[in-house]
């Protein structure tokens, strides 16, 4: 049987009983330590994952993935331009939108919001408005009715609910006798909605597309067109390529051969938002592996004490013709091994908990009767994780790396070790 003297030496080494028993204490140290390490930084960052994912979920329910508009007039045609974009194979679906800031008050009482005017059967196409829906139908937006929906936490804020009336302060003004003055609408409350997110829960509301455009004002026409992409995050990708085509294809006479159909992404809307979740990830990947690192490097203190141990085994294979690279090689051998026990197991178990947090998690909490994520206080009440094959592979091939690393100084030592010097007093 083929039998490489180092391997073979370096896994002998690993599984013999040592005469110095704090060596092998050692050796399992830094083995556990390379496995919790790993473990909590699997767990962590699947975790993160999860939460990173639904916040996501639920801000691209809500938002586009691209948005078509106008600077300057609106989009009379809009029915032709969503019948274009759902020309591309990437785009799942389009609407019309109108889109202004307000102040909504009742009783005294005033809030800022951000008003969006919908068509509710093409808004199916790119939102998850209705399954979002706590009571009433995006289907009572109907031009001319003047009714609105508004967030769960707007309502409350407002002391409004379904059947009661609340005035929208639009920035558009009306010159009257006594001076000019903002426009004033009554709404009725048809509903409420509550996405799980503060920025919409608190800060915005719907309505039909037709009452939207006639308080600003546009006639028939929409600010913009919202699409919802297959993908996502091609969104960059076609909206570059939608942009081109149709500022291409714009007539010459237009309003678009003046400004141009200007397209955005959400990567663009909400890229500091995004970076900021992006920036907490990689700093507490770093954080995180600073354990591993430690655990890592423990096997340096190790392997120095297995070649003062050895001296005299190094010395016999010097003289039987091992070279000094052999020798190296030997002791390269049983610190990587510590490493990858280290590194197999913490991937095991990580992958392991990952995946069952949310079951371990709520086990805990019955058993002690507490609750991690309050519902009262946090929109998540359960503990999203989602495990990535990606984090694994990379976090499995650093702890494997630092292993190998760890190994390099004393095994270097071990292969400097001269013969004569370590058998002169066996």
């Amino acid at each position: 049987m083929f039998r490489p003297l180092p391997l073979f030496v370096g896994l002998r080494y690993t599984r013999a009983k040592r005469r110095n028993h704090f060596i092998s204490f050692i050796s399992l140290v830094s083995m556990l330590g390379i496995t919790l390490g790993i473990v909590a930084l699997i767990v962590v960052l699947s975790v993160m994952n999860g939460f990173h994912k639904e916040i996501q979920d639920r801000i691209l329910g809500m938002a586009a993935h691209a948005t078509i508009s106008l600077p300057e007039g609106g989009i009379r045609d809009w029915q032709t331009l969503v019948e274009e974009a759902q020309r591309y194979p990437q785009v799942e679906g389009a609407a019309p939108f109108v889109e202004l800031e307000s102040m909504l008050m009742n009783a005294g009482r005033t809030q800022a919001a951000l008003l969006r005017g919908i068509v509710p059967d093409r808004e199916d196409a790119v939102s998850d408005l209705r399954a979002d829906m706590v009571v009433g139908s995006v289907d009572d937006l109907t031009p001319g009715s003047f009714n609105i929906v508004l967030g769960t936490e707007l309502a409350a804020l407002l002391g409004v609910g379904v059947g009661d009336k609340v005035t929208v302060v639009t920035p558009q003004l009306n010159a009257t006798p006594v001076g000019v003055m903002p426009r004033l609408k009554a709404f009725n409350v048809v509903g409420l909605f509550e996405v799980g997110m503060s920025d919409y829960d608190r800060g915005a509301g719907f309505m039909s597309m037709a009452d939207a455009a006639l308080l600003m004002r546009l006639g028939d026409a929409a600010e913009g067109v919202r699409l919802k992409l297959k993908d996502m995050f091609d969104a960059p990708l076609v909206s570059r390529e939608i942009a081109y085509a149709l500022n291409a294809d714009a007539p010459a006479d237009g309003p678009a051969a003046v400004m141009g159909y200007r397209v955005t992404d959400w990567t663009q809307v909400h890229r500091n938002f995004f970076a900021a979740l992006r920036t907490e990830k990689r700093m507490m990947t770093i954080i995180l592996f600073l354990i591993v690192a430690v655990a890592a490097f423990n096997i340096v203190s190790t392997l120095v004490m297995v070649v003062t141990d050895k001296r005299a085994d190094i010395a016999v294979l010097r003289t039987l013709g091992a070279s000094p690279g052999r020798i190296m090689s030997i002791f390269m051998v049983q610190g990587t091994a510590i490493g990858v026990a280290g590194t197999v197991l913490g991937v095991i178990g990580g992958v392991l908990l990952g995946w069952n947090v949310e079951p371990i998690v709520g086990a805990i909490e019955r058993l002690f009767g507490v609750h991690f994520l309050d519902p009262t206080i946090y929109y998540i009440s359960e503990l999203p994780s989602e495990v990535r094959l990606s984090d694994v592979v990379h976090i499995g091939g650093g702890a494997f790396v630092m292993s190998v690393l760890a190994t390099l100084y004393p095994a270097w030592r071990a292969s400097r070790t001269d013969p004569a010097e370590a058998l002169r007093y066996e």
